[in-house]
């Protein structure tokens, strides 16, 4: 595999590679990813599961109804979700990257929940629920 895109967790004990172009980047502000990684906003980046190969035995995960979302076990670096109603998609925590500034997201998704004192000043699209139909 050639790598276009790489990353992995705080620690070295998990990191993955990706050998295609993205298919989306986005920030997330639903009260799960909250949950997920302890931030007020979550911005990830989306690929085909198919272009991305981790590596390393620490990469553990948690279902929560149709969302399985991995993180390391070493150090608990959130990593990445799969939604069951995305099929073939594995979505990338931003700050994994090792390049982040690369993947600029291009929306918000969950807006409804957007916690009062976040402002984002930007003119992004903005969707009160998912941005993608499931």
């Amino acid at each position: 595999m050639t790598a276009l895109h790489t990353g992995g967790c705080r620690c070295g004990a998990v990191r993955f590679m990706a050998d295609a172009e993205p298919i989306r980047s986005s920030y997330c502000h639903c009260s799960d990813c909250r949950k997920a990684t302890g931030a007020p906003v979550t911005a990830f980046v989306g690929f085909e599961q198919d272009a991305v190969v981790f590596e390393g035995e620490a990469r553990r995960s948690f279902r929560n109804g149709r969302m399985e979302r991995s993180f390391c076990g070493v150090c608990g670096s959130p990593l990445d979700y799969r939604d069951d109603g995305l099929p073939g998609n594995i979505y990338v925590y931003l700050g994994v990257m090792n390049e982040p500034e690369r993947f600029a997201p291009t929306l918000h998704a969950f807006e409804s929940e957007r916690l009062s004192f976040l402002k984002v000043d930007d003119e992004l699209p903005r969707f009160d629920r998912f941005s993608v139909e499931r």
